[in-house]
């Protein structure tokens, strides 16, 4: 779009125009047509006059050639041609549609082949960026945590302008950046995009239309753009209430939602009256029947319910139970918290948060959690009410079905069509962001059982949480065959066009490319996952003035996502040795052996867990309901018709394939060191 209105521009001036001939003028006040001034309509070649009727034109009009019809779902052909219309400052391009348009459309480039039928009005007033530059606030309702919308953000630009507040600098620079885009793409001329469809609808006021977009029956949209294109268009359906928005291409926006500052990612679902207000919504969320507001909702971020209200959060991977709520004022100084949920985490039915509160990645939240709790320390936990009090159960999603399944399904879903995907996502359950999260949980619950007894009921309280100590031992054991997997794969990733046929090569082959880059703390950028020290040195790039324009940002950043598995490595390479205690030279092809065995035991024992998951959905407990009218065999023949049988079920097939393909994995490896 940055260029896109002195490509037009240069487009109109390469077609030849002409006035119009006298003949063209009598057909056109014979078919009622009216204008200001004859003089400044022109017209290309294969106009045709015979087309246009009842159509009042207004300062400089252009049009182009009419000669194609078109077939509309219901088997109606529609010519292309101007028909009940009133037209103002406008470009008309090659077989275009328009037809009855109640008040008017003033100050729009309508490109080939668009279709606009049955409208109120569409309108540019004065100079306008089409959402560009529009400030969002997001997380905190009442400001300081600003992000500024272009068409080119991506969930990682925006994660550092809302989070990095700490540095003005930066913070400055990006502002800066976004603003110089929105001047680039303003313009007094709107837009609507080749094939595009726009009919039934209300008010449109200050729109870019992309190509292929489809506006069916909306209500009001005004200062926006709809990013679509070809490969992915954008559809906008019956009653939408817009304003101050952009959507990225592949999105949708239905059925009586209403928006107001508002971002739309690529391949993200909003619909069935979901309302947001000062929020984000990055590649393939979904939202329906509930509430937003001041939301960052990262990739993947699903909520569906009418009782749901998402407010002042940061989430990913996140999918919200029928009544999931939280809560960013504490009756005081008015709704200033903010509350963090990380990658992959689920919460039930009426559940609640009050912020501030920090809910660590992969965990389900259970129940109303009324003090302020950070769990971040303890990946893939569960935190459960109890008596108003707030219990962690450390590690023990590591043996969920439904974490594993969300895990497989996710690269599934991606429905991002453009061949451009703005959004940097890693996919990977187990990474050094997890993983490290994992290592310091425990560590903590190796010290914390330290201060317990052997009573496993003594409970320790650790930011306003309670854990029993039956739950810490488990846990210590959880993340131990957690973090034993994970450098397990990374070992045998690394090892897969090795000879092994000395422990030197064996060494050499282990030892990461790229030296120390990737070691240290790593970060979960809005979906992306890389260093500490890599972001920090784009930050320092964009503060030092290497970095100009958010189109370089964009670029850098998808250079770091690129470099994720050798960046890994160096991390899981420096874990192995700390965690094992071990240097260099010492991993040998007996030691490694001895590793690819640990890692083989604790895959094997995980997928175990996971099959006796599986299991609790095929007991006698969950066929009530099933054979409403009739008992033993009977139901349990029902519940099979319906939900299958336990052997058949395609995630019982699959851990059980899972554990066969590892083992052979190991054996394969384990043949090679021997």
């Amino acid at each position: 779009m940055k260029d896109f209105f002195q490509t037009k521009l240069r487009r109109a001036e390469s077609i030849v125009y002409r006035p119009l001939t006298d003949e063209e003028h009598r057909i056109l006040r014979e078919n009622l047509c009216v204008a200001d001034d004859w003089s400044l309509i022109e017209v290309a070649e294969g106009f045709n006059a015979h087309r246009c009727h009842q159509v009042t034109f207004s300062g400089k009009i252009r049009i182009g050639s009419m000669n194609k019809s078109y077939a509309t779902k219901d088997g109606v052909m529609l010519h292309s041609g101007l028909d009940h219309c009133f037209l103002h400052n406008c470009i008309i391009g090659d077989d275009v549609v328009i037809s009855r348009v109640h008040r008017y459309i003033t100050n729009y480039v309508i490109d080939d082949n668009a279709q606009i039928l049955n409208v109120d009005m569409m309108s540019v007033r004065g100079k306008t960026s089409f959402g560009n530059g529009v400030r969002v606030s997001v997380l905190n309702e009442t400001g300081g945590r600003e992000v500024v919308l272009s068409n080119i953000i991506t969930s990682q630009t925006a994660y550092v302008m809302a989070f990095y507040r700490h540095d003005e600098a930066l913070v400055n620079a990006l502002f800066e950046m976004s603003n110089r885009y929105a001047e680039s793409v303003s313009s007094e001329t709107g837009y609507v995009g080749c094939g595009a469809i726009i009919k039934d609808c209300g008010t449109i006021i200050n729109l870019y239309i992309g190509a292929m977009a489809h506006i069916h029956g909306a209500a009001r949209m005004e200062n926006g753009t709809l990013n679509s294109n070809e490969a992915a268009p954008v559809c906008v359906g019956h009653n939408v209430i817009a304003k101050n928005f952009i959507c990225a291409s592949g999105s949708s926006i239905l059925d009586g939602c209403t928006l107001s500052n508002c971002y739309v990612g690529q391949g993200t679902h909003l619909s069935h009256l979901f309302s947001a207000h000062d929020s984000l919504f990055f590649a393939n969320c979904q939202a329906e029947n509930g509430e937003a507001c001041a939301v960052f909702a990262g990739p993947y971020t699903v909520t569906m319910h009418k009782s749901s209200l998402l407010i002042a959060g940061y989430y990913s991977f996140l999918n919200a139970g029928s009544g999931s709520n939280q809560s960013n004022h504490l009756y005081k100084l008015g709704p200033i918290h903010q509350g963090v949920v990380e990658r992959g985490s689920k919460t039930t039915s009426d559940s609640y948060i009050l912020w501030p509160s920090r809910i660590g990645a992969f965990s389900l939240v259970m129940g109303r959690h009324v003090h302020h709790v950070d769990s971040s320390d303890f990946p893939f936990s569960y935190l459960i009410e109890d008596n108003n009090q707030t219990y962690l159960v450390p590690g023990v999603n590591l043996r969920s079905v439904g974490t594993i399944r969300d895990a497989r399904k996710w690269p599934k879903r991606d429905v991002r069509k453009d061949s451009l995907k703005s959004d940097n996502i890693n996919f990977n359950l187990l990474s050094p962001y997890t993983v490290g999260k994992m290592v310091t949980g425990h560590n903590l619950l190796v010290d914390l059982v330290k201060l317990l007894d052997s009573d496993t009921e003594q409970e320790y309280v650790y930011h306003n949480m309670r854990i029993r100590g039956g739950s810490a031992r488990k846990g210590i054991n959880f993340y131990k065959m957690g973090i034993n997997k994970f450098l397990g794969n990374s070992i045998i990733k690394r090892l897969e066009d090795c000879p092994c046929r000395t422990d030197e090569e064996v060494i050499a082959c282990l030892r990461p490319a790229v030296g120390a880059v990737g070691q240290g703390d790593w970060l979960d950028i809005c979906g992306m996952l890389a260093p500490r020290s890599q972001v920090d040195q784009l930050i320092d790039d964009v503060k030092e003035g290497r970095v100009t324009s958010l189109e370089m940002v964009n670029e850098r950043v998808a250079q770091q996502h690129s470099h994720y598995y050798d960046w890994e490595w160096a991390w899981a390479y420096d874990l192995l040795l700390k965690w094992h205690h071990l240097k260099p030279e010492e991993l040998t092809r007996a030691k490694v052996t001895e590793l690819i065995l640990l890692w083989k035991d604790s895959v094997i024992k995980l997928d175990k867990m996971l099959y006796e998951d599986a299991r609790k959905e095929f007991t006698m407990n969950s066929q009530v309901g099933f054979g409403i009218d009739v008992a033993g065999d009977e139901r349990t023949a029902d519940f099979e018709l319906v939900r299958g049988s336990f052997d058949s079920n395609p995630f019982v097939k699959d851990v059980l394939t899972h554990i066969e393909v590892k083992s052979r994995l190991g054996d394969e490896m384990l043949a090679r060191l021997a």
